[in-house]
């Protein structure tokens, strides 16, 4: 019998609420399924089984809080194994919705959305209304009634702006009754943390673990980005927009390959040592139109081709805005790349995100100018960042690790 538990979904993360479970007693799963929707601070959060069987028992009730580490359900491998004698762990009850400070900046939605196309009920077929954590925050603050409001997002999942929508169209519910008032003097009202505020604190303990913890070493060094910049215009000059590959697919490429020269970059610190990886996950920095950023996984980087690598990366953006991101992309980055280039910012030195070992910066490419052959000529160049664990690593082999990314994108058409 196979014990599913609450996984750690982020660096100083203690528990989940259960907001959904996506298999019934008695039905098979699979490897890599979903069996559950858990929300965390950072978003509601598609949870996997890493092993396949029957599911034999569901242990927590959606709704409850639940600590990392809890046994929430059984899985049988053996149909004919009997099932154990296991009483379901006590847990907190459902986590009340809190009501956003401030409202978040509305997502985008595209023209034909906007303008009346039809949506999709956000019912499903459980009866639970699918809605993103952001949306759920804004509902509660605008007293909006999530069953009436249609969703747009994908599967008809409601977003913040079809809640805004619909509070525009007068589709609130009625107001709770306000407590009669009293005599006795009241304290004035403090604004209830919004979500961003708690992304704000998870990142806060993470980060002050790092800097506590994890002795850094910094390096960087500019590249010459010519080259591959030519020769992807060349490649994308025959695609339709949306095939062409962006600049930061090549960079993201060839971060992943060069891991696999300095491995001492990609794994975690488990206990007392370095465990190195097998695989290259790379964790990509997005920021969260809420505010706070996540950092889920483009699983094995270093294999995919370019086109495939960008099409894992806009799919990654896109789900991690929407709040619809699986317990393996949270859990498994084996080392971090972050880029402030949209933001204008040339250079970037990271604090390295516990148990990983190393964090990459990117920055924004420009033109500056430049030696060739002899002749200063104006090139396009990117200045590229190591945050390093020196002790995993030191500055000798961070140094190797940030040649071999220069050297990889001196011959694009080998990524």
């Amino acid at each position: 019998m196979i014990e599913f538990t609450m996984p750690i979904l982020g660096a100083d993360m203690e528990a989940g609420t259960l907001i959904e479970w996506r298999r019934k007693p008695g039905e098979r799963i699979s490897r890599g399924e979903v069996i559950a929707e858990v929300e965390t601070e950072k978003g509601l959060i598609e949870v996997e089984v890493f092993a396949s069987g029957v599911v034999e028992k569901l242990l927590i009730e959606p709704g409850a809080k639940v600590p990392v580490g809890a046994v929430m359900a059984l899985i049988r491998e053996d149909a004919g194994a009997p099932p154990p004698n296991v009483t379901a762990l006590p847990v907190a009850g459902p986590v009340p919705a809190v009501p956003l400070a401030s409202p978040p900046a509305a997502p985008c939605v595209p023209a034909s959305i906007a303008v009346g196309a039809p949506a999709t009920p956000a019912a499903a077929a459980s009866g639970r209304v699918r809605a993103s954590p952001a949306a759920r925050r804004r509902a509660a603050d605008l007293g909006v009634d999530l069953a009436v409001v249609l969703g747009t997002g994908s599967d008809g999942a409601i977003g913040v702006a079809d809640v805004e929508r619909a509070a525009a169209l007068g589709g609130k519910a009625a107001a709770a009754p306000q407590p009669a008032p009293t005599a006795a003097p009241q304290r004035p009202a403090t604004a209830p943390p919004s979500h961003a505020d708690a992304i704000r604190r998870t990142i806060a303990a993470a980060m002050a673990r790092s800097k506590r913890e994890i002795p850094h070493y910094y390096l960087a060094t500019t590249i010459d980005m010519q080259r591959a910049l030519v020769w992807l215009e060349a490649r994308n000059a025959a695609r339709p927009v949306t095939a062409r590959v962006l600049s930061g697919a090549l960079l993201l490429k060839a971060v992943a390959l060069a891991l696999r020269d300095v491995r001492e970059l990609n794994g975690v610190w488990a206990g007392d040592r370095f465990a190195p990886s097998p695989d290259v996950h790379l964790g990509v920095a997005i920021a969260l139109r809420g505010g706070g950023l996540v950092a889920p996984a483009l699983h094995h980087a270093d294999r995919l081709d370019l086109d495939e690598l960008m099409r894992r990366f806009r799919d990654l953006v896109a789900r991690a805005r929407t709040g619809t991101l699986r317990s393996s992309e949270l859990s498994q980055p084996t080392v971090t790349v972050t880029s402030l280039g949209e933001q204008g910012v040339e250079s970037v030195f990271g604090v390295i995100y516990p148990p990983q070992v190393a964090i990459v910066g990117l920055g924004r490419i420009v033109e500056r100018p430049w030696s060739v052959d002899g002749a200063v000529v104006p090139r396009s160049v990117v200045t590229a960042t190591l945050s390093a664990d020196h002790r995993v690593s030191d500055g000798h082999r961070g140094a190797r690790f940030l040649a071999t990314v220069d050297r990889l994108l001196q011959a694009p058409e080998g990524l």
